[in-house]
């Protein structure tokens, strides 16, 4: 059987290699015998994944089959009936018992995962909401909005607390994060209700769609920095206290330092296709993108990670949870990729 095979690389954007590889037979322990050409060298073969790199060309991708896919999860599962149109984002609450979601009917909506009843409705926003972000524990949340605003607010009172921005464009994706030391983010204008919780200290980064992405305090609502991208902004997460990623609608994923943000630490492409969704996971990130690719890099490790299974379909978001990787793909299911495999 002949596979066709190709790498790439994570900053080269030179042509791809192509090779093939061929299984020559099934082992007596049930693992393929597989052999590579033009170059290729399979290093690592379980029944889960299959690890190949190209040393002339530095390289390295282990291919991670899914543990499960779920097919009828749809059919199966309780149903949250409320938003009018498209659902476009959702999240757990940190107490996982509670869901947060956002939808073209300008809503948000909190939710119980326990019996499916909607307990807050939160209304302001004049246009679709796009991504939202949990503040600590979650008295306070954020969410963006095709209106170009981004607001804060209250879950215990159903009440918007402020509009953090006004962009003048819409917002993608949002992310909130614990700022370093060394950041200013500046001093409110005016003092703080009583009832923002936790918002101090924490930055908010917005992914925007007219190719800017933002970074403000989210308790001062002052400006950090501003930086212009090569096409819009699909989604953003931070690494840590001062590194940040985010990418654009021309499969560019950008690392910036929020210390210095006027040139990015690195640019990784690895298609044309539109990044996704990105998660910071372990020292490294999740990112998928349009054309059905969703990889894994982490630094203590000299080769990508592929999460495979979603053919061409793009794959629109990424979430862990303990020892799995979760995926929902266009084709309608859910993959779970068991960490133990890697």
């Amino acid at each position: 059987m002949l596979v066709p095979c190709f790498l790439y690389s994570l900053q080269n954007r030179k042509p791809s290699l192509y090779g093939s590889l061929t299984c020559q037979g099934i082992g007596l322990d049930g693992i393929p015998e597989v052999t590579a050409s033009e170059g290729f060298i399979v290093n690592e073969i379980n029944k889960k994944s299959i690890h190949i790199s190209c040393p002339k060309e530095s390289a390295s991708s282990k291919f991670l089959a899914p543990y499960t896919t779920f097919s009828r999860i749809h059919t199966k599962s309780r149903v949250l009936e409320g938003h009018v149109f498209d659902v476009n984002c959702c999240r757990f609450f940190p107490s996982g018992l509670v869901v947060l979601s956002g939808g073209m009917d300008a809503q948000l909506k909190i939710w119980s995962a326990e019996d499916a009843s909607c307990v807050v409705t939160f209304k302001g926003h004049k246009g679709g909401i796009l991504d939202t972000a949990i503040v600590d524990r979650g008295r306070n949340v954020v969410s963006g909005s095709r209106d170009g605003t981004a607001r804060l607010w209250d879950c215990g009172r159903s009440a918007c607390l402020g509009v953090l921005a006004d962009c003048g464009s819409s917002i993608n994706g949002v992310a909130v994060g614990a700022a370093d030391n060394s950041i200013n983010l500046g001093s409110p204008e005016q003092m703080p209700s009583e009832r923002e919780v936790g918002t101090e200290a924490k930055m908010l980064l917005l992914a925007r769609e007219d190719k800017k992405l933002q970074c403000l305090g989210l308790q001062s609502r002052q400006p950090v920095f501003l930086f212009i991208g090569s096409d819009a902004f699909n989604c953003c997460t931070f690494l840590s206290g001062f590194l940040l990623l985010a990418g654009t609608q021309d499969g560019n994923i950008y690392q910036l330092d929020v210390r210095s943000p006027g040139a990015p630490v690195q640019v990784i492409h690895r298609s044309g296709a539109p990044v996704l969704s990105l998660l910071s996971f372990r020292d490294g990130f999740i990112a998928s993108q349009g054309d059905g690719s969703c990889f894994i890099v982490q630094q203590d490790l000299d080769y990508v990670t592929e999460l495979t299974g979603a053919d061409c379909d793009p794959v629109y978001k990424v979430a862990t949870w303990e020892k799995q990787i979760y995926t929902c793909c266009r084709d309608g299911l859910v993959r779970r990729y068991q960490l133990s495999d890697l």
